[in-house]
C-alpha cells in the first residue's frame, strides 16, 4: 500500500498555510511515519523532537545520496554540495568556509547591514505601504549575500532579479530557469576570481584554496558551495524576516512587550525560529544500514526526512508549543538543524533578522497588515521552505 501524501493529512486548511496541524496529527500517532512528498517520493518522516535530535547525529544516516537507490534518490540542483556530504569530506569543506561566519566576523558586518536596512526603509516609508518581502526582506538579504560573496556592483540588479524569481516564483519553471541562470553566472564568476586571485571576498578566498596546498577545493566543489551559500544565505533569512513580522503583527501583546523592552529581541528571534521558522525540514538523509527509531525499523537504502518544523511544536519538549511567546526559553529548537550539518550562517541570519525587525517596528509604530490574513499566500514549493509570496503592509 502506498504511503499517504503529506498534503492529504492537513485536516481542514491548506497545507502550505498551516502545515503544523498535519504534523501535529502525525506526531500524535508516533514520532516516525512513512509518507509521500511530491518532490522526494516516499520518505520516512521523523516528527518527534527527541527522535529528530538523535537522527541528526546518527552516523548510520548518511547525507550522501549514493546510499539510496538511483530511481528514488531525490537529488536536486545542489548535487555534491556540502550538505550532501558526510565527514570527512563535509568537515574539510565546512572548515574552509566557517571562518567567515564566526561571531566576530558577523559582528563586524552589523553597521553595513543596518545601513542597507535604513536605506531600504528610507525609500519605502514615504509610500505609505508596500510588500515587505519585495521592498525589505528580499533586497536586504540579497545585498548582504552579494557583498559577502563578492558579486560585482554592476551585476547586482540582475542578480537581485534572479533571487526574486527563485524566492518568490510565479511557478516551478520560473524558479528553475532563475536557478539555472544563477548557476551559469556563478560558474563565470568563479572562473574570473580564479584568474584574478586578489579579491578579499568569500568566493575569492575560496578560489585561492584551489591554488594552495592542503585542503583544497575542486572546481566542482567550489561551484556547488557558491550556489549553496547564495541560496542558503538569502532565501531562508528573507522568509524568516517576513515570518517574524507577520507573527508579531498577529500577536500584538507580544509586539507591545518587545517594543517596551528590546532586550527581549534575541529571545524573540529564537522563539520565531521555533514557532514559524523558514526551514521546514533537513536535507534528505539516507539509511546506510537498518536503523530503529522509537520501535520503527527503517530499512537500509531508504530516504529519511527530519521535519524540523514538526519537532519544534512537540509538546514533549515545549510547553504549549502552538503558543507564540517571546519570553519562552526556546533554546534547543531545531530551526537551524543540529549536529555537524547545523546551519553555518545561523549567526548572520539572526543578526539580519534582528536588525530588520527592530528597524521596521521602531520606525513604524503603526505598522499593520494591508490585507486580510486569510488572503496571504504561502509557498507550496519547494517543500523545505516556509515563506510568504508577499506581505502587504501599511506604514501608518
Amino acid at each position: 500500500m502506498s504511503a499517504p501524501t503529506i498534503e492529504s493529512l492537513a485536516p481542514t486548511t491548506d497545507f502550505a498555510s498551516d502545515p503544523y496541524s498535519a504534523y501535529g496529527l502525525l506526531r500524535e500517532q508516533g514520532p516516525v511515519h512513512r509518507v509521500s512528498i511530491a518532490e522526494y517520493g516516499e520518505v520516512w518522516a521523523i516528527v518527534g523532537y527527541e527522535e529528530a535530535r538523535a537522527a541528526l547525529t546518527d552516523p548510520r544516516l548518511s547525507s550522501d545520496p549514493s546510499h539510496c537507490s538511483p530511481e528514488n534518490s531525490g537529488v536536486g540542483v545542489f548535487f555534491r554540495a556540502m550538505h550532501q556530504m558526510d565527514p570527512p569530506e563535509h568537515t574539510r569543506i565546512r572548515k574552509l568556509v566557517a571562518a567567515d561566519f564566526t561571531a566576530h566576523r558577523v559582528k563586524a558586518m552589523r553597521p553595513r547591514i543596518q545601513e542597507v536596512t535604513d536605506g531600504l526603509l528610507d525609500k519605502v516609508l514615504p509610500l505609505g505601504r508596500s510588500d515587505l518581502v519585495a521592498s525589505l526582506a528580499l533586497p536586504l538579504t540579497t545585498t548582504v549575500i552579494c557583498e559577502l560573496l563578492g558579486i560585482p556592483d554592476a551585476d547586482r540588479e540582475t542578480f537581485h532579479g534572479w533571487a526574486a524569481e527563485c524566492a518568490c516564483p510565479a511557478d516551478a519553471q520560473t524558479r528553475m530557469a532563475a536557478a539555472g541562470s544563477t548557476a551559469e553566472y556563478l560558474t563565470g564568476l568563479v572562473d574570473a576570481k580564479l584568474r584574478d586571485g586578489s579579491g578579499d571576498d568569500l568566493l575569492s578566498a575560496l578560489a585561492r584554496t584551489m591554488l594552495d596546498g592542503g585542503d583544497r577545493l575542486s572546481a566542482e566543489e567550489l561551484l556547488s558551495l557558491a550556489f549553496l551559500l547564495f541560496f542558503a544565505g538569502h532565501e531562508t533569512t528573507l522568509h524568516l524576516i517576513a515570518n517574524g513580522v507577520l507573527a508579531l503583527l498577529r500577536h500584538p501583546c507580544q509586539l507591545d512587550a518587545l517594543r517596551a523592552d528590546w532586550s527581549l529581541l534575541d529571545g524573540a528571534i529564537e522563539e520565531l525560529m521555533r514557532y514559524d521558522g523558514s526551514v521546514m525540514h533537513s536535507p534528505l538523509r539516507y539509511t546506510a544500514e537498518p536503523v530503529d527509531f522509537a520501535g520503527t525499523t527503517v530499512p537500509a537504502g531508504e530516504q529519511v526526512l527530519v521535519v524540523l518544523a514538526a519537532t519544534s511544536r512537540d509538546p514533549r519538549r515545549f510547553l504549549e508549543p502552538d503558543r507564540f511567546d517571546i519570553r519562552r526559553d526556546a533554546r534547543g529548537h531545531l530551526g537551524l538543524s543540529h549536529g555537524v550539518h547545523h546551519c553555518l550562517g545561523g549567526s548572520l541570519a539572526r543578526m539580519e533578522t534582528s536588525i530588520a525587525l527592530r528597524s521596521v517596528f521602531e520606525r513604524c509604530p503603526r505598522l499593520a497588515l494591508d490585507t486580510d490574513p486569510a488572503d496571504l499566500v504561502w509557498h507550496s514549493r519547494p517543500a523545505w521552505l516556509r515563506g510568504l509570496r508577499s506581505l502587504p503592509v501599511r506604514y501608518g
